[in-house]
């Protein structure tokens, strides 16, 4: 259970450098506000704020230049919103997601909806670290994922149908950015070395001939932004939301139990054991899956 804070001691309460004033950063996963929600907030920080509304790089909104005195009714006109007050400190912060398949054309995964969950079990959780969780709808990676604490991507595996024979079009080889597929004796050959897992060869096939396996999601740990970014590790592979949202819940709990404060996350991952931990949330889900990517584990590790 999460101990009460007065709003002076909230995560999203950020004094400034003038100490008389705080910025107010607010919850919003996966960046979605309504227009009512917006309008509202708009009027807010005109009302405790100094008029301005600043858009931060965890897809969330900050009324800046909120007087100490105001606090209390400012929180209390932004939880009537539906927009409360945020997190910054060393908790489980804003939950970032791209748009996901409701309007993307790459991604795999419905995004939003998975932020959404996250956030409904994990948000503003006190943590011994901070805990940033990034969801990307496919490999391009437009949130970063790996550049989080924890970073889940949607990916699929093409797979091409045996029964039928492929027309040699090239379809597929041209919208390949990995340059991962070749055609050879008039047929396409995967190269699975240097496949991504991204599903774009699979929507480019006008002849179905390229399947996809049934999509999983890439889990990573202990990535960073910052003056020392840092790419996360490759944790596993799982198979639906309930079982990213069970491994999600491991992991914090892990953290919280494991962790040391003033020390980055990644900095601490063999002293916490990764790959023990990693080996026991394998034992408990049976359709997750180590990596054995080589492309992607090349790249965790910086390699080219």
């Amino acid at each position: 259970m999460q101990r009460e804070l007065g709003i002076h001691m909230k995560g999203g309460v950020i004094t400034e450098r003038d100490a008389d004033f705080c910025t107010v950063r607010l919850r919003a996963p996966a960046g979605v506000f309504t227009v009512d929600q917006i309008r509202g907030i708009a009027t807010l920080a005109k009302r405790y704020g100094g008029g301005q509304v600043h858009a931060t790089t965890r897809q969330t909104l900050e009324i800046p230049h909120v007087k100490g005195a105001d606090l209390k009714k400012l929180a209390k006109g932004l939880e009537k919103n539906g927009t409360p007050v945020g997190s910054e400190k060393d908790e489980i912060v804003n939950i970032i997601a791209c748009p996901g398949t409701t309007r993307c054309k790459f991604a795999n995964i419905d995004s939003p909806g998975l932020a959404k969950k996250i956030d409904t079990k994990l948000f503003g959780k006190v943590m011994p670290v901070k805990m940033r969780i990034a969801i990307s709808g496919c490999p391009n990676a437009c949130t970063s994922p790996m550049l989080n604490e924890i970073g889940i991507i949607g990916r699929v595996k093409p797979v091409r149908t045996a029964e039928r024979l492929c027309t040699g079009c090239g379809n597929c080889v041209y919208y390949c950015k990995e340059n991962a597929i070749r055609i050879k004796n008039g047929m396409s050959v995967l190269n699975d070395d240097k496949c991504v897992q991204c599903g774009v060869c699979v929507r480019s096939c006008h002849y179905d001939l390229v399947k996809a396996e049934p999509l999983h999601f890439l889990i990573t740990i202990g990535g960073r932004r910052g003056r020392h970014p840092k790419i996360g590790r490759e944790f596993l592979t799982v198979e639906t939301e309930e079982q990213v949202l069970f491994v999600i819940d491991k992991i914090v709990d892990w953290v919280y139990r494991r962790a040391w404060s003033g020390r980055l996350l990644s900095e601490q991952l063999d002293e916490l054991h990764f790959e023990k931990f990693r080996d026991d949330i394998l034992k408990q889900v049976p359709e997750a899956k180590p990596v054995t990517d080589g492309r992607h584990t090349a790249l965790a590790e910086g390699q080219e």
